[in-house]
């Protein structure tokens, strides 16, 4: 999974990817100190593999992973060149979901690039740039197709939707929320890659004083709730500056510090599980002694196409899945005994596979 930071200059958005990567990416209170997207991987924390892992004595524990981009920061008329202008979009095209941190804290010490936190204006602004971007895509693509309309029924269909498309976003509509009316415009859409067409989380950015009831009394969060509501995408609070002080600390000492303020979890697992839940993500587990690992998958996924997650063999040779659930697994000690308990069950190419299954695939190429 790959997560692409965004966000206009000076609202948090090097700090916060600082404190989730501990890449040490420049943060400074002037615009465009992220020139060149950082990237840094962050492992998904998951208490099942660890356990699995000491179980099985596993030579290793390989957990999933995220990718970050920190995109530098966006200004009015990027899409026409302004600030870093268009460098910033081939970098969003590249990422599954965008992070969209937010500024919700007031701070004189902290210019605001126009002057005033105002979270509605700043989503505004950069939604327009997206949308600014993607209608040049679509007016590219418009052009072209135009002309093979004329000896294509296909082209001319396509011309139909283009034309309806760009009357969706030039009203200032997201592509995301663009109806496709059968399967050709869904592939026509997808090959777009639009910008607007990719689910997004808000990270609302407040102050350490908004952090202890989640936001609730903050006007801004509540703003930036209520446009995330309307427009279908998660939003997790957090106070980048506390993100970074906890990214020091070892986990018993994490622990702790987030006890201390109140807090049951750290802004990156709010993160993470607002991004497996926007992308409709979860994962399956495989455990033996050379190796424990959790391999993330779309909710729905059925047990060959998990199969070949690990290797494309997998999925060709798929004779059948070998499935327990993870707590049984624990509780028995063993796949033999969970098996003499009757829990294991053998699934064919029609099973579903679910958050938490521990599989052995049985395949033959």
């Amino acid at each position: 999974m790959k997560l692409g930071i965004v966000g206009l200059p000076n609202v948090g958005k090097s700090t916060l990817f600082n404190s989730l990567t501990k890449a040490g990416a420049e943060s400074a209170n002037y615009p465009f100190c992220t020139i060149d997207p950082n990237v840094g991987v962050v492992t998904v924390p998951d208490e099942r593999i660890k356990l699995l892992g000491e179980m099985y004595h596993s030579k290793k524990v390989t957990p999933a992973v995220i990718e970050f981009v920190d995109i530098a920061g966006l200004v009015k008329g990027a899409s026409k060149g302004e600030g870093l202008g268009n460098q910033f979009l081939a970098n969003i095209r590249e990422v599954d979901a965008v992070v969209h941190v937010v500024r919700c804290f007031e701070d004189p010490n902290v210019v605001h690039v126009d002057g005033s936190v105002d979270p509605l204006r700043d989503i505004e602004t950069i939604n327009l740039e997206l949308i600014f971007a993607d209608l040049e895509v679509l007016e590219r693509r418009l052009a072209k197709q135009t002309k093979a309309a004329n000896n294509d029924k296909k082209a001319a269909k396509e011309v139909t939707m283009i034309k309806r498309l760009i009357a969706h976003l030039e009203a200032n509509n997201l592509a995301i929320g663009f109806e496709k009316e059968d399967e050709d415009e869904e592939e026509w859409f997808n090959s777009y890659n639009l910008l607007t067409a990719k689910p997004v989380i808000f990270a609302a950015n407040v102050s350490e004083d908004d952090l202890s009831d989640d936001g609730a009394s903050n006007e801004n969060v509540k703003k930036v709730r209520g446009f995330a509501a309307s427009n279908g995408s998660e939003v997790f609070v957090i106070c980048a500056q506390i993100e970074q002080e906890i990214a020091e600390l070892d986990d018993d000492e994490k622990a702790m510090f987030l006890e201390d303020l109140g807090l049951k979890e750290s802004g990156l697992d709010k993160l993470i599980k607002a991004s497996y839940k926007l992308l409709n993500l979860m994962s399956f587990l495989t455990a033996g002694e050379d190796e424990t690992r959790a391999w993330t998958i779309k909710i729905g996924t059925k047990a060959p196409q998990a199969a070949g997650k690990i290797h494309t063999d997998f999925e060709r040779g798929f004779i059948k899945a070998e499935v327990v659930n993870y707590k049984d697994l624990l509780e028995l000690g063993s796949l033999a005994a969970a098996r003499e308990k009757g829990l294991v069950g053998m699934e064919g190419k029609d099973y579903v596979v679910k958050d938490g299954d521990v599989i052995l695939f049985r395949f033959n190429v």
